[in-house]
């Protein structure tokens, strides 16, 4: 239970961290860069979804 807690602990530390240092020294996104990111991420997740829909009853 112990080793259970520590570990916990240091993944709630990484992520303290990197949520920190990512709003002090992220650059602020390019729209035109957001924009091809959102043409490829929505269909990338709803393949996966379908797929997983797939695996799920096959």
């Amino acid at each position: 239970m112990d080793n259970l807690l520590l570990l916990l602990l240091l993944i709630f530390g990484g992520v303290a961290l990197m949520v920190v240092l990512g709003e002090r020294f992220a650059k602020p996104p390019d729209p035109e860069r957001m924009h091809q990111l959102r043409r490829w991420l929505i269909p990338l997740v709803g393949l996966m979804l379908v797929l997983s829909l797939l695996n799920h009853y096959l």
